[in-house]
């Protein structure tokens, strides 16, 4: 009986506690930190952090600004392109390193290189090859983005059962059609993953090579605001990128959960 009153009493306490109610519902927990983050705007204690109902007032204003949506125009239109090439390029030498320890032996120390090194500190050695522009920075996005998509197909083709190949080559199967039909599709779980890890690393490409390089775009505007210290637009600035990306990467995570169903089932 004791240990029941005990039971009741912590399941209680744990309904009623802040832990317990921001793990039933993460939107609980947002609007506490929302509420933490009004309050110190309104009392002053951060100059670099304004109210959050002033950063919703510029987010309103900033989509009614023509500047705004040039700057997005420019900033998607790099961030694609970018993302795009290191997809088109990234999955074939993954594939290639994945098939091909010759080749895997040869390009593998320049990935984890690439995929390691500061690439901020690349960065500048582009402009007097590619120029201050769109060149560079789609450039950018690429050095930011394109390893995880290699490292990840490699690492789906390498993992693709031998008996699926196997049941290729008993079935008469060319080598490019074990390549087309069987290993690609075995390994697009990871492919995907890949890709979805690759749009988070993208994103923080355009934004650096933007503000880095070009002052062009978000970058430009991220630029513009700190100079004149207008927080307000900076931070609703941040909340446009969050939810972008986020919506990006929900997006992808759909796709991966539904191709990682199919494989399953398989």
């Amino acid at each position: 009986m004791l240990n029941s009153n005990m039971s009741k009493y912590k399941t209680l306490r744990y309904f009623f506690s802040l832990k317990g109610l921001f793990q039933r519902s993460p939107f609980w927990s947002l609007i506490f930190w929302a509420g933490v983050w009004e309050l110190i705007g309104q009392m002053g204690w951060m100059t670099l952090l304004p109210p959050l109902s002033q950063i919703w007032f510029a987010f309103a204003e900033l989509l009614e600004q023509s500047a705004f949506w040039d700057a997005f125009a420019m900033t998607a239109r790099t961030f694609t392109i970018g993302l795009g090439l290191s997809i088109l390029v990234g999955i074939p030498v993954g594939i290639l390193m994945g098939i091909s320890k010759r080749s895997d032996k040869i390009l593998s120390i320049w990935v984890n290189l690439f995929l390691s090194a500061p690439i901020t500190a690349v960065i500048p050695a582009l402009m007097p090859i590619l120029g201050i522009g769109d060149a560079t920075v789609i450039a950018t996005v690429i050095l930011f983005s394109i390893w995880v998509v290699i490292i990840d197909t490699q690492a789906g083709v390498t993992h693709v059962k031998d008996s699926l190949v196997e049941m290729g080559r008993i079935f008469g199967c060319s080598r490019w059609k074990i390549i087309f039909w069987i290993v690609i599709p075995a390994a697009m779980p990871e492919i995907i993953t890949g890709i979805r890890l690759s749009v988070v690393r993208a994103v923080k490409g355009v934004i650096v090579g933007q503000i880095v390089i070009a002052l062009i775009g978000f970058g430009g505007l991220f630029n513009t605001y700190l100079s004149y210290f207008l927080m307000e637009r900076f931070w609703a600035l941040i909340i446009v990128v969050f939810v972008v990306s986020f919506t990006i990467i929900g997006l992808v995570e759909l796709l991966e959960r539904r191709i990682a169903f199919y494989a399953r089932t398989r």
